[in-house]
């Protein structure tokens, strides 16, 4: 199947009274997604599972943000903030974050991730704060041109 690149133009909403939940491997491989993550992300459960959870990474989201969720959990806490994912589509789609670990026996077994709606001010506010970000670490940017 093939996209143009407009259609990284296309948002899909996550419904306010929804919740994407996903767990991962202590690799980041996915082990449970749930319908909702399934609807939204455009995969089907099959295509998620086994799968690294960055199958769902948007090219506008910086590399910083990903290495201090990874710290952060990886040292036992708990991580929260706004992602930008990407659908199977090549569509995206806006959530806020709240990813740790989960531990069995006092042992860190895998991680879970909780996802929410976030308001459009946020988005927007997000998206220039991440185009910033990746402009001031020499990452590629996005550029939309009309002719």
């Amino acid at each position: 199947m093939q996209y143009n690149e407009s259609e990284f133009l296309i948002e899909t909403e996550v419904p306010n009274d929804e919740v994407i939940t996903s767990r991962t491997d202590l690799e980041g491989n996915i082990t449970y997604a749930n319908e909702t993550f399934c609807e939204i992300s455009g995969y089907t459960l099959d295509e998620l599972l086994g799968k690294p959870h960055n199958i769902v990474r948007h090219p506008d989201m910086p590399k910083s943000v990903y290495k201090e969720l990874w710290e952060t959990i990886k040292n036992g806490n708990q991580w929260t903030g706004v992602i930008k994912n990407l659908r199977k589509d090549k569509g995206f789609y806006w959530v806020r974050a709240i990813v740790s670990g989960v531990y069995k026996d006092g042992k860190l077994v895998e991680y879970k991730s909780l996802r929410s709606p976030i308001e459009y001010h946020e988005k927007l506010e997000h998206q220039r704060l991440y185009d910033t970000i990746r402009n001031k670490n020499g990452e590629k940017v996005r550029k939309i041109i009309y002719e």
